[in-house]
This record gives structure tokens, C-alpha cells and sequence, in this order.
């Protein structure tokens, strides 16, 4: 992808990229995937950030706890999810240059924040696992089964939905490359490093949380008598390893205030691809959409994006039997599915073009060859992953189904392909003709 950033630096990004190398139609769907996907990922980040920020709160209040909406921490969290999808709308119609400060705060909170946690996990707690307990044991809270085969075919799988999602926003370089000077250097540096620079970073992270984390039994209750803060949360294991005491509390707000700063930039790029894709007409109601303000906002899709965003996680309103959070990872799901089949449509198609591919400054050279036969086939995979049942209670010829355990995101995503497949064939395909206009070069 940095590749292809490289030759073609644009807002539409990824979009644009397909639409180049595959015609109108590989564009109008890629277009169409991408803007599920960051619209999912904007609501999923922002939920999370509400997740954390009500057990913050809580933890400082205990009047909070029982008194805001009913003591019903499910619209507790909801309704500080809206709020902070309101302040970062608002802090989005400001334009570029508080955009700017924003995010470099945020590379360096990020950054000193994650150092911080690591630090706390590894000297803080008065005990800690061994690294043998760190890289063999299986834990299975599924609820299918408990054999070997299952933890490896199935669960451990499916434990990979978290980090794709944590693995998307590197695209972010490519929707802002009209914004950035030097883009056809300076989108394709962002993606790789990105990615490279928060793999070791989240690797680090993830051990320490392992390290901590020794009283597996309230860790994994999803009883909230035993785990208020949820089965296999990262809060839980906080809780356990350090108790309620500051560092508990300084963490929650490292981590509170980093994921504000991520659904900050995640609506930013979905209103970006928003404004790329109705400027081209493939969005109804695009003429709203495109307008932007003296400084150059998409207004109208900075509005939109947020308020489709909290429209797609009311279902995180009502509690599941097991108190697993399966709306949440049904909006991660439509987040990763739609991301990833949007990359995978432009790497695939360059791929094909093979030696017709004109290149950019930073290029893959002769490598392509396999890397992106190996992208292709391992979205695939997770894909089909993805839109399986979380939990048994979530398949409906069960006895104990369970709508609040449904993972939605196969009717959410491929209701709205054969929608856009069908609004093709009547109508799209007669008009649209993919990106109206290349950017200027640098």
C-alpha cells in the first residue's frame, strides 16, 4: 500500500488507487468498502474510549457509578461514547492546522504513554507471570469447546479480529496526501512506519499486560459480581495487577485520553473519504457531502460520518446473556472486513498489472510478486473469520440463541454490498465513472 500511495498520493486513497488500476467498477466498490470500514472503526474507537472513560469516572465517583442514567453502566458508556463523538466532530470542523497540533500531540502521548504503562506493568505489581505461563498457555472463554483443536482452528483465530483492527488506521496517510506536503514520499513513509513502529510498540504492550496479568480467575469471570470490568478486559487485568490506586488510575487516563486522539484522526479520515467519494457523485446526497468551508473542512461529511456512527452501535445498548461486549466486536468486525477487502482489491489488481504498473519514488521493486499474493490470501481468510459467531449462543439453530449475541456484521456488511450491487446494475454503472479529477503534483 505504501506503493501505491507513492504512485498515486490522493484523498480518496485507497478508492482512487482501485479505480485507476481496475475501472470504475473496482473503484465504486473498494469506495464503498473503505467508507463502511472507517465508519465502523470511528464508532468502534469511540466506543471503546467511552468504555474506559466511564470506568475511570466511576472509579473516582461512586455517586456516578449509581446515580448517572440509572447506574446503568451500558448508557453510561453510551452516552459519553455521543459525547465524545460530538467533541471530536467539533474539534474536526476547525480545519487543518488544529489537526496539525492534534496529532502530534498525539504521536508523542502515544508514544510516552505506552513507555509509561510498560514501565508501571513490569515494576509496579508485587507479582507476575513467568514467560513459559506468557507463550504457552491457552485460555478459551468462547465457549466452544475446550479441545486443542478448537483453540487453534477456531478461538485463537478469531483472537486475531483485535489486532487487524488495531492495524487500520495507517491509511489515514493516504486520505490526507492532498494535505501534505511532498506526498508522494510522505504517504507511503506514513503507512510503513506506522504499521512497523506500532507492531513493536503493541507487541511490547501486550507482553506486559501478560506479565501482569496472575489472577486468572477474575480476569476471565464474566460474573460482574466477580469482574465488573468484563471478561479478559485489559482493564481487569490492570485492576488485579495493580489495584485502585494511582497508576490504575493514571493508566485509564493514558489510555482513555490515546483513544480520543484515535477516533480524533479516524473521523478525520472517514470524512475525507466521504468528501473524495461524493465528489466523485458515488454517495447520495453528495452534494452535500463535498461542500467544505473557507478552510477546505467537508462540514457536512464530518457531520454525517459522526452521527452514522453512533446510529450503527445502538445495538451496544442491550446486554448480552454472557456479558460478552458482541455488538462491539461486531462493529470491530465490520470495521476490519470492510478495510481490509478495500486494501486487498487495489494490492490484488496491481499485482496483476505486473510490469504495467508505474511506480513511484518509494517502491517495492520485484518483491510485489509474493507480498501481495500473501496480503490477498490472508484478508481473505480473516474475512471468513470475522463474520463467524463470537459465542454458541450467537447461532440461531441453538436452543440457547440469542439475538444480543449475533455478531451483525455479515447482515451489516453484505446487506449493504448486495444493495451497492444492485444499485450497480440499475443504475451506477450507467453514470459513474470513477474519480473526476486527479490531484495536483507536488
Amino acid at each position: 500500500m505504501s506503493e501505491l500511495a507513492s504512485a498515486y498520493p490522493t484523498s480518496g486513497g485507497i478508492y482512487w488507487w482501485a479505480s485507476k488500476l481496475g475501472g470504475a467498477k473496482a473503484g465504486f466498490y473498494t469506495g464503498w468498502l473503505n467508507l463502511i470500514g472507517l465508519l465502523a472503526v470511528t464508532a468502534s474507537i469511540g466506543y471503546f474510549a467511552a468504555v474506559f472513560l466511564n470506568t475511570l469516572i466511576t472509579d473516582i465517583s461512586s455517586s456516578y457509578a449509581a446515580s448517572f442514567m440509572g447506574g446503568d453502566y451500558l448508557k453510561q458508556q453510551f452516552a459519553l461514547f455521543v459525547l465524545i463523538m460530538a467533541l471530536v466532530t467539533v474539534i474536526n470542523i476547525f480545519g487543518g492546522h488544529l489537526l496539525a497540533i492534534i496529532n502530534n500531540v498525539s504521536v508523542w502521548w502515544h508514544v510516552f504513554g505506552a513507555a509509561a504503562i510498560v514501565g508501571i506493568l513490569i515494576f509496579a505489581p508485587t507479582n507476575h507471570q513467568t514467560l513459559k505461563w506468557m507463550y504457552t498457555t491457552q485460555i478459551n472463554n468462547s465457549g466452544f469447546g475446550s479441545s486443542t483443536t478448537t483453540f487453534w482452528l477456531y478461538v485463537l483465530p478469531l483472537g486475531f479480529l483485535l489486532t487487524q483492527y488495531t492495524i487500520t488506521g495507517f491509511d489515514a496517510s493516504a486520505h490526507l496526501s492532498e494535505e501534505t506536503h511532498g506526498a508522494h514520499m510522505a504517504s507511503a513513509r506514513g503507512i510503513w512506519q506506522s504499521i512497523f513502529y506500532s507492531a513493536i510498540g503493541g507487541y511490547l504492550l501486550l507482553m506486559a499486560l501478560l506479565y501482569a496479568a496472575t489472577n486468572t480467575n477474575y480476569i476471565n469471570s464474566f460474573d460482574p459480581k466477580v469482574n465488573p470490568y468484563g471478561g479478559g478486559s485489559a482493564i481487569a487485568i490492570l485492576f488485579t495487577a495493580l489495584g485502585d490506586g494511582a497508576f490504575f488510575k493514571l493508566i485509564l487516563v493514558i489510555t482513555t485520553a490515546g483513544q480520543i486522539f484515535c477516533v480524533n484522526a479516524s473521523l478525520t479520515s472517514c470524512s475525507r473519504m466521504m468528501y473524495a467519494f461524493s465528489r466523485d457523485g458515488a454517495v447520495p446526497g453528495g452534494k452535500l457531502w463535498k461542500k467544505v468551508n473557507k478552510h477546505r473542512v467537508p462540514l457536512n461529511a464530518v457531520f454525517v460520518s459522526s452521527i452514522i456512527g453512533i446510529i450503527i452501535t445502538i445495538p451496544a445498548l442491550w446486554k448480552t446473556s454472557s456479558g460478552a461486549p458482541t455488538a462491539f466486536y461486531a462493529i470491530v468486525s465490520v470495521a476490519v472486513i470492510g478495510l481490509y477487502l478495500a486494501f486487498m482489491i487495489p494490492i490484488y489488481l496491481r499485482w496483476k498489472m505486473a510490469g504495467n504498473f508505474t511506480p513511484g519514488q518509494w517502491t517495492l521493486g520485484s518483491k510485489y510478486r509474493w507480498m501481495n499474493i500473501v496480503a490477498v490470501v490472508e484478508i481473505l481468510i480473516i474475512s471468513v473469520y470475522f463474520v463467524l459467531p463470537f459465542t454458541p449462543t450467537g447461532i440461531p439453530w441453538r436452543k440457547d440463541f440469542n439475538w444480543t449475541a449475533v455478531n451483525y456484521a455479515p447482515i451489516l456488511t453484505f446487506g449493504t454490498l448486495i444493495v451497492l450491487w444492485i444499485w450497480w446494475h440499475l443504475s451506477v454503472k450507467n453514470w459513474f465513472k470513477g474519480p473526476i479529477r486527479n490531484i495536483d503534483e507536488p
